[in-house]
């Protein structure tokens, strides 16, 4: 399940995934919310709060997923990753040299850091 993460900043498009995430998550929350904060913003700073496996993301969910990153290329600005995953980490901080924008991973412990760090740019002490 992905929900919005209600104390995001206003330019900041925020999820949290727990359980299994599938292609309706995407449809039915992310993909409008993205949307919205896109035409109000011009630009999308985004947050991924991964409190799953990536296993329980469905295969519906990953093409939702792609398709989200595809449409919106050129708007991407800013994207953390917050998990205690190693694997994603470093996955995300590689992936940042081949996307348009700014990726960062974040230990979940450093929430409110990633949050800070999507709408300034810059990061605060923990």
């Amino acid at each position: 399940m992905i929900t919005i993460i209600p104390e995001a900043p206003e330019n900041v498009a925020a999820f949290n995934a727990t359980g299994e995430v599938t292609k309706e998550d995407f449809e039915n929350v992310v993909i409008p919310h993205v949307k919205a904060k896109v035409d109000e913003f011009e630009e999308l700073n985004y947050l991924l709060y991964l409190d799953t496996d990536l296993s329980n993301f469905t295969m519906g969910a990953w093409l939702q997923d792609a398709l989200l990153g595809l449409k919106n290329l050129i708007k991407w600005n800013r994207t953390a990753i917050v998990t205690d995953k190693e694997g994603v980490q470093n996955f995300t901080d590689i992936f940042s040299v081949l996307m348009p924008g700014e990726f960062k991973s974040f230990p979940k412990e450093n929430l409110y850091n990633a949050l800070y760090w999507c709408k300034n740019g810059d990061e605060v002490e923990a």
